[in-house]
């Protein structure tokens, strides 16, 4: 029973039930099919799934092309009354084989129509199916793009709740100065593992133009420290790792030009806070 299932598991009687194997798989699929009621079975089943697939999906042609397959055979069963008048002679002669031959006709005409109509039913099908399993490729791809995003907002915010529980780091909380007496922000300073992290997503500060940057100042011995640069926008969110550093007396922020300056603009100080 094992082998039967790999075997039908292969494809191979969807394939024989389109046509579309080789003579020795045609033979070797009747002779299984004749041996095991199983794979008789699914050859039925596989018939009648196809057929109802066909049935649910079948388009009718439109208006304007079933006209003209129908005026296309009226023209031609026109032709076949034209044919000269036959002397009494001829149409002795041909008694016999007219007829047949004029069934003949009429068979050819009426199952090329047929698979006419057949072949039309059959691409819009092919087009209804392309278009779904275009969408349904669409779907799957945003579906991966949303699952990419879930996993990098968790792997963020476990990094978070790390650093959190991370019993090294002193949070430290930076408020406002005259200039911008409303602002305040967060930074998370570990002297033991020489790391600062500042919290985007609790940050109130204006928001900076493009030719602006805040920047962060550590303060040692009185000296002021460059720690990086960093932009405040409405969507900041998660944490930013700034440069490292051992010890600090205390942290500030002053706003300056892109990039970044050598020394901080005193006037441009925002936020600052003692360790």
């Amino acid at each position: 029973m094992e082998d039967l299932k790999a075997y039908i598991e292969t494809g191979i009687l969807e394939l024989y039930v389109l046509g579309d194997v080789t003579p020795a798989e045609k033979l070797q699929v009747e002779e299984l099919a004749s041996k095991h009621p199983a794979i008789k079975a699914e050859l039925a089943e596989i018939e009648r799934s196809m057929e109802l697939y066909a049935g649910e999906n079948a388009i009718e042609p439109s208006e304007y092309l079933r006209s003209r397959i129908l005026g296309s055979l009226l023209t031609n069963f026109g032709d076949d009354n034209d044919f000269p008048t036959q002397t009494h002679t001829e149409r002795e002669s041909v008694v016999v084989t007219r007829p047949y031959k004029e069934k003949e006709i009429n068979f050819y005409k009426y199952a090329f129509a047929a698979c006419l109509v057949l072949l039309l039913a059959s691409a819009a099908a092919l087009y209804n199916l392309y278009n779904r399993l275009n969408d349904t490729n669409t779907r799957l791809n945003a579906m991966q793009l949303q699952n990419q995003h879930f996993s990098t907002t968790v792997s963020a915010k476990d990094s978070e709740l790390n650093l959190l529980r991370d019993t090294s780091f002193k949070l430290i909380r930076l408020k406002g100065t005259e200039k911008s007496s409303e602002s305040v922000m967060t930074v998370a300073f570990s002297p033991s593992k020489q790391k600062v992290v500042i919290d985007m997503e609790g940050l109130k500060l204006p928001a900076n133009d493009q030719a602006h940057q805040y920047q962060l100042w550590a303060l040692v011995a009185g000296k002021p420290v460059d720690l990086g640069v960093f932009d405040a926008t409405a969507d900041s969110s998660g944490f930013k790792n700034m440069k490292a550093i051992a010890s600090a007396d205390a942290f500030a922020v002053t706003l300056e030009p892109r990039g970044g300056s050598e020394s901080p603009t005193l006037s441009q100080m925002v936020v600052m806070g003692k360790y």
